[in-house]
């Protein structure tokens, strides 16, 4: 069947849908490595086993999850053209996904940067509040619905040395807690009563005296870092990823 080359797909999204040149020239990129794949079998003849080979012989290669996410893509809108035209009864792509992309692991700051950001003074009220949670992230390794979870009895044992806390799926540990972490909690304790609400039980209160939410401490965590010079976006899973590495 004439007019449904690879050209003339590529003719019609230049000329008919004013596709840029950078797409265009990345569908053609793409639609020949699929048209050098099929070898002597023409394109329209394809079926959906095939075309899944081709992905998984790509990824084999070593090409990134990102760029099989493209390159699928373009071959999908080039077999939706030919089924517009009757070339193909179906798209052989439907169904086909390319490999998930790895979760990048969160950044963990150097030593350095995890002192200047901890042995930074803290003397008004807030600040050593913050301070506190900030050693508690990383003395313990807390995640932040833990921290933002602690209540002032139950939980923390200064004495002991550790923290009990509630994490994923209901499920209880017990984790250690460093000395400098104790002391900086210990310094919020005796501060606290200033503007917690009466019955609050939660160990980390805000202005008006009731529990941080998470968002709020996330929030503070970066402004925190950022007045020290850290330089860069620091949120509580790196403090925690940071307490792994260490």
């Amino acid at each position: 069947m004439t007019g449904i080359t690879v050209d003339g797909f590529l003719g019609e999204l230049e000329h008919q849908r004013r596709a840029s040149p950078h797409t265009l020239a990345a569908y053609g990129h793409d639609l020949a490595r699929l048209t050098e794949l099929a070898g002597e079998q023409a394109l329209p003849d394809l079926a959906p086993h095939q075309l899944r080979g081709f992905v998984m012989q790509l990824h084999g290669q070593g090409l990134a999850a990102g760029s099989l996410a493209r390159t699928l893509s373009a071959w999908r809108a080039y077999y939706r053209w030919l089924a517009r035209r009757g070339a193909v009864a179906r798209n052989p792509c439907d169904g086909l996904r390319a490999p998930k992309r790895p979760k990048a692991l969160p950044k963990a700051l150097s030593i350095d940067q995890t002192q200047a950001l901890l042995d930074a003074p803290a003397e008004a009220l807030l600040e050593v509040r913050d301070k506190a949670m900030f050693e508690l992230f990383y003395s313990s390794g807390l995640r932040l619905s833990e921290l933002a979870g602690l209540d002032l009895h139950g939980g923390l044992g200064l004495a002991e040395g550790t923290v009990t806390v509630t994490g994923k799926r209901g499920k209880t540990r017990v984790v250690p807690l460093g000395a400098k972490a104790a002391m900086a909690v210990d310094q919020w304790l005796a501060r606290r009563a200033a503007i917690a609400a009466g019955g609050e039980p939660a160990l980390f209160v805000g202005r008006r005296g009731n529990r941080l939410n998470p968002r709020t401490i996330e929030r503070r965590l970066d402004a925190w870092a950022k007045r020290q010079g850290i330089g860069l976006h620091v949120h509580p899973h790196m403090l925690r990823h940071s307490f792994a590495s260490h």
